[in-house]
């Protein structure tokens, strides 16, 4: 390996746009755990009651509510792995971008590949987090519909 501080800032300068694909990505996952984080904790809520009361102490609103978290979590948990995945394709994006060009290696193909999917895995990440918003927009919808005022 005989690298010139030239050809380091080269490396850099390659590296750096997927590093911004990457501080989305972050950010994105920031916003799904704080939605996962509202979702256990309002289920908590609603799963402290049939603790306390059993579940006869749930109305039916409230158990169409569970059941919707819990659909909701699955559909953010989805969004979550795919995001992770996401992140994990583009640091390996700039790691072969690096290594490749510090060690004159063709790796243009995987680069690709690996930008590729994780192209697609923002997208699948995506669609799970819109999936979970409409499932949400509905909850809220069914509940001002039926005129559910409780907050336990």
């Amino acid at each position: 390996m005989n690298l010139h501080l030239g050809n380091i800032g080269q490396i850099i300068q390659l590296a750096i746009a997927p590093v911004f694909l990457l501080t989305g990505v972050g950010t994105n996952l920031t916003v799904l755990t704080n939605r996962l984080a509202r979702i256990i904790d309002r289920s908590r809520v609603l799963e402290e009651i049939v603790t306390i009361q059993g579940a006869e102490g749930l109305t039916p609103n409230m158990r169409i509510e569970l059941d919707e978290l819990y659909q909701r979590s699955h559909l953010i948990n989805r969004a979550i792995t795919l995001s992770s995945t996401c992140a994990l394709f583009v640091c390996l994006v700039i790691a072969a971008l690096f290594l490749g060009d510090a060690l004159d290696l063709h790796l243009d193909k995987i680069i690709a590949a690996l930008f590729v999917g994780a192209v697609f895995a923002l997208i699948g990440s995506f669609i799970f987090f819109l999936r979970e918003i409409f499932v949400a927009t509905k909850t809220l919808k069914r509940q001002r519909e039926h005129g559910a005022r409780y907050l336990p």
